[in-house]
Formats: C-alpha cells, sequence, structure tokens
C-alpha cells in the first residue's frame, strides 16, 4: 500500500480534493433540492395569497437542481479523469517490472496469475479510490455537516440522530469487513485461480483434446465457476440484508425527525411547513452514507491486490515518469559527434561463476541441471548447445537469478544473482527468438532499452545495428506506428530492433536465446555479424541448437541431460573430437562455415 497507493494519492492530492469538493457540494445541493421541494409542497398545500410567496422556493427548487447536476458531472469527470491518469501510471510501471525480466516470466510467475493481476487487479486499484476513499471522504463530510445543522437547533436530538446515522458510518461497515471480508477475499483468490486454470488449459488445448479428456476439464472448470458463483451468490444475500437493515434505520430516522420536527411545530419553535423539508432530507443524507459498507467490506480484497503487485515488484521501485521526445533529427550525421553519445564501453565487469549446480522442478523429477560448474569471465562468448530439455534454459535461469539451485552456487561477481531483483537487467540483458514490439512508434519501442536515452543515443544504437536508414524511410520515420506486433518489420529487423535495446541498456552480459531461429540462413549469418560486432567487449552466452557461427565463440559448452558432456573452442573440438565434427558438418552448409568476417576483424 506504501509503494502502490500512497504515492499516487500524493502525486494526484488536487485531482483529489476537486473531486471530494464537487461530491460534497452535489451531496449538499441534493438535500437542499428535497429541504426546498418539502418547504414548497408544504407552502404550496396552504393556499398563500400571492404566488411570490413560493417564489422563491420554486427558484432554490430549479437552483439546486441544476447545480446538483453540474457538480454530479464535474465531480464524476475530475475523478475518472484523476483515476485514468492513475491506473495509466500503475499499468506502465508494472509493464517496466515484467518486461525486463519477460524471458523469464513464467518461470517467475503462473501465466494464469499474471493474468489476473493484469486484467482484474489492476481494475480493483481503480475501485479504492472511486469507491472507498471518495465516498467514504464525502460521507464523513455530509455527517459532519448534518449533525452540526441539527445539534445547533436541538443538542439531545442531534445525539440521537447522530447515534442512527452512525450504524449507518460505522457499525454496518465494521460488520460488513468481519462477516463478507473473509468472502471478499475468498472471491479474488477464486477468481485468480479460474485464470490460472483456464489459461493453463488454453496453452495446453491441443494436449487436451488429444488425450480425450476436454469433458474432464470443462466439467472441473464448470465445478471451480459454480465455486466462484456460489460465494458471489453469499455476497449478494449478505448485501442484501445490510440493505433492509440499513432502510430500516432509515425509517427510524424518518419516524425520528418527523415526530421532533412536530413536536417543535406544536410548541412554535418551527414552522410546520419545514415539517415535509426536514423529512425529506435524510433520504439524501442516508443515500451518502450507505455506501460506505460496500466500500469498506473489499478493503481485504485490495490488500490481496498490493500483496500481489508486492510480490512483482520485488524491490520498492521509483516512481516512473513516460519520457516525451519534443523533436526528432532527420539524419544520425545531423548529430556531430555521435560515437560519444553513449558509452561503448561497460560501466562494470560481471564475472559469473556456477559451482556444482544441481535443481530440479519437482521433488520427482529428474535434475534438470545436475554437477554444472561453469566460470565465464567478462568480454567472453560462450555457446551453450544441446538438444530441448538439455538443459540450456534452466542453466540461463539459474544464472539470471530467476531460479535458485538447490545445491551448489551461482554468483555474479561473488554476489547470487536472485538478491539482485529487479536491478538484475543493470547487469544481464537478453535477446530473445520473439522480441514483443508494441502498438506504439518505432522511436518508443527503441526507448525501451533505457528510459534515460537521449534522442541522439537512440539514433547512434539504431544506426550500429543498421536499422536507421530502413526507419527513415518509413512514412514518419522514427514516429512511425508499429501496429500489431510490429508487423511493419521483418523478423531480422525486429531482432535488429531489440538489439538497439540491448546496446542502449549496456549491461555487461547479454544473453541470446536462439534470436536467429527462422530466419533463412543468409539473413541469420547477417545478423550474427551485427550482434558479433556490436556486442564486441561483452559477455555473450549464446543459446543455440545449431553451430553457425561457432568459430566465432570462444567456447562451446555442449549440455546433455542437465551436465556438461563436452566444452572447448570450436577449433580444438572440431581436431579432438568426432561427435562435434559430424554434427558440425551436417549442421553448417559449405557456404556458411567461412568466419563472418566482423568489422575491425
Amino acid at each position: 500500500m506504501k509503494t502502490w497507493f500512497v504515492p499516487y494519492m500524493k502525486k494526484h492530492w488536487r485531482g483529489f480534493v476537486l473531486s471530494v469538493s464537487c461530491s460534497i457540494a452535489a451531496l449538499i445541493c441534493a438535500a437542499g433540492l428535497l429541504f426546498t421541494s418539502g418547504y414548497l409542497i408544504s407552502k404550496a398545500a396552504l393556499r398563500p395569497e400571492n404566488i411570490l410567496m413560493i417564489y422563491v422556493p420554486i427558484v432554490g427548487v430549479r437552483a439546486f437542481g441544476i447545480f446538483r447536476a453540474v457538480f454530479q458531472y464535474a465531480g464524476r469527470l475530475a475523478s475518472h479523469d484523476t483515476i485514468l491518469r492513475i491506473l495509466s501510471e500503475m499499468r506502465i510501471r508494472l509493464y517496466r517490472l515484467l518486461e525486463p525480466s519477460a524471458l523469464f516470466i513464467q518461470s517467475r510467475y503462473r501465466s494464469g496469475d499474471i493474468l489476473g493481476i493484469l486484467s482484474d487487479d489492476i481494475e480493483h486499484l481503480q475501485d479504492i479510490y472511486l469507491r472507498t476513499v471518495l465516498p467514504g471522504v464525502s460521507a464523513l463530510v455530509i455527517y459532519a455537516i448534518w449533525i452540526g445543522l441539527i445539534g445547533d437547533l436541538d443538542a439531545g436530538f442531534a445525539f440521537l440522530m447522530g447515534l442512527y446515522l452512525l450504524m449507518l458510518l460505522v457499525v454496518f461497515p465494521v460488520l460488513s469487513l468481519l462477516l463478507a471480508g473473509r468472502a471478499e477475499q475468498r472471491l479474488s483468490e477464486g477468481r485468480h485461480l479460474l485464470y490460472e486454470k483456464l489459461t493453463d488449459a488454453v496453452l495446453g488445448a491441443g494436449d487436451w483434446m488429444m488425450s480425450g479428456r476436454e469433458k474432464t476439464f470443462l466439467v472441473q472448470h464448470e465445478e471451480r465457476e459454480e465455486a466462484v458463483r456460489a460465494i458471489e451468490r453469499r455476497l449478494h444475500r449478505a448485501s442484501r440484508w445490510r440493505d433492509f437493515l440499513s432502510q430500516l434505520i432509515i425509517g427510524a430516522c424518518v419516524l425520528s425527525l418527523i415526530y421532533w420536527s412536530g413536536g417543535n411545530a406544536i410548541h412554535g419553535q418551527m414552522d410546520r411547513t419545514l415539517i415535509a423539508a426536514f423529512v425529506l432530507v435524510i433520504f439524501t443524507i442516508a443515500e451518502s452514507l450507505i455506501p460506505v459498507s460496500e466500500a469498506v467490506e473489499k478493503l481485504p480484497q485490495y490488500q490481496k491486490v498490493f500483496q500481489r503487485l508486492r510480490g512483482i515488484e520485488g524491490s520498492p521501485a521509483s516512481e516512473d515518469q513516460d519520457r516525451r521526445f519534443d523533436a526528432l533529427p532527420e539524419t544520425a550525421e545531423r548529430l556531430g559527434g555521435a560515437s560519444d553519445m553513449f558509452p561503448e564501453k561497460i560501466s562494470e565487469k560481471v564475472e559469473i561463476r556456477a559451482e556444482h549446480l544441481f535443481f530440479k522442478y519437482a521433488a520427482r523429477e529428474d535434475w534438470a541441471v545436475r554437477d554444472v560448474s561453469l566460470h565465464i569471465r567478462q568480454g567472453e562468448k560462450v555457446a551453450l548447445i544441446g538438444r530441448s530439455g538439455a538443459g540450456k534454459s534452466t542453466l540461463i535461469h539459474l544464472i539470471y537469478g530467476a531460479l535458485v539451485p538447490e545445491r551448489g552456487s551461482v554468483t555474479l561477481n561473488g554476489t547470487p544473482p536472485d538478491t539482485f531483483g529487479n536491478r538484475i537487467t543493470e547487469r544481464i540483458s537478453v535477446l530473445s527468438q520473439n522480441p514483443h514490439l508494441f502498438d506504439t512508434s518505432v522511436l518508443n519501442n527503441l526507448a525501451l532499452g533505457n528510459e534515460q536515452a537521449s534522442e541522439a543515443e537512440i539514433i547512434r544504437a539504431a544506426t550500429l545495428v543498421g536499422l536507421h536508414e530502413r526507419i527513415k524511410r518509413l512514412p514518419h520515420g522514427y514516429w512511425t506506428q508499429m501496429h500489431e506486433a510490429g508487423d511493419i518489420f521483418s523478423g531480422g529487423e525486429r531482432e535488429r530492433l531489440a538489439l538497439a535495446r540491448i546496446l542502449l541498456r549496456n549491461a555487461p552480459v547479454v544473453i541470446l536465446d536462439e534470436p536467429t531461429v527462422g530466419l533463412d540462413p543468409i539473413t541469420e549469418k547477417d545478423l550474427l555479424r551485427t550482434i558479433f560486432d556490436t556486442l564486441e567487449e561483452k559477455t555473450l552466452i549464446w543459446i543455440t541448437h545449431h553451430l553457425i557461427g561457432a568459430n566465432e565463440m570462444d567456447r562451446m559448452v555442449f549440455l546433455e541431460n542437465g551436465t556438461i558432456e563436452m566444452q572447448g573452442r570450436h577449433e580444438q573440438l572440431l581436431q579432438t573430437n568426432e561427435r562435434y565434427r559430424r554434427l558440425y558438418r551436417l549442421d553448417v552448409p559449405e557456404k556458411l562455415k567461412r568466419p563472418l568476417q566482423l568489422a575491425g576483424k
């Protein structure tokens, strides 16, 4: 709550003050409308001799009716504008927490849980403002004003009225929190379970169908849905009973007001035309207090939301700010000394040590990684090779800190990687085989690599990966919209754009997660030449299934069944290992066996 609620309240306090002020003004106008309406009806029933005797109440009714609508609209406009701004900032913040570790997101979180947070939890956070904070503050102010006005006329009756309304403002909300709070928490957990199970089922729909167990899944899913609906029905029943009791309290207030105002009228302490006026006002007062119970009972649900967000956050995050670019140079040549725009030298040397690593995903499963030891120095280029299931991805997850070894140790400069939290991206960047490009400008997609990067740095990165001329030819240059999944670029160009992000991030270690999968051999070799050239001084850990570009690596590490079967330089293995020679002949066409001829080599 300290990081996902309070900072936004402080940042947008003016919007909240305006929203609450307009809401209170609307409630006061609603009370004034009923008060003047009651007075007007009573006065008109006495058949005044002159219409001017009721002209002022008529004007009052019209004025209060108009201004009530105006303040309601203004309040909703201000509140929704403020809340939507907050939700936008929250979504951006959540994305920035998840994006750096997108490659390993499934090893850290279940897809359904992430889906639940993105689609359900963030939406719930708007309720804490719209249905809890704003109505709660407005109700407290209206309660104080009403009791103050009644107290000015009769302190004893104001105390009694205060007790009645305190039932709506305090007692019922506390009871709702105690009785319905746990049900709300179970409802939230049940919905997240549905997200998780449904996501798993959708991802594995083909397997379900082929196994012939689709009916079993449907039955189980319907049972879970029914459990959620049962909780919802219990909450609805509790809500109906609470509303019924609230109406009884309001009825008691009405009878008390009739008795009190009638007594004052009989004793000449109040004009009899005010009896209906005071009685009608209580309905507006009660209307502002009743929603408090529903708002308070959802507090446990909000607490669960904050817990899940803190779990993803991992470490306290500073407030993110949108980056805006006011102007963009037409060409890189206009930048002058572009070579100094961002540091080519890495700011930190990272030494990776893995000592006798063991890891398995479940107690009864075989070891995914078994007794693996590896030492990677800064600037070294290591290829991890092996078939699917050999343990390559698991080893990378351990190096990245997404997984923690059961035995052995892995460290970055002597520090376990899982202790870095989200700051691991300052040391390790990932170039995956399917980089996601968002439906925004090319510039913004590039800027995801480094939010503090200047326009010149972004253009330089695009130039280094060979995209600048291609981007200039787009309809709006760097401001051209990518469209869904970046379909204006080819597969190789999308990888180059992701490589530009890596350059902007400038982490000393880069993991290449099969970035050339799906590319034709010529494009693959061209992309590898760009990768090795631009990342020349960085540590490269290349996950691959085949051996194109192997001659550019310092070391080849073959994994099989979770262990290192063989390792060494490409030339060394060609000379000493018959299995490696056979694999290389089968995997690499003759015309691609020549060196990549990197720039400067």
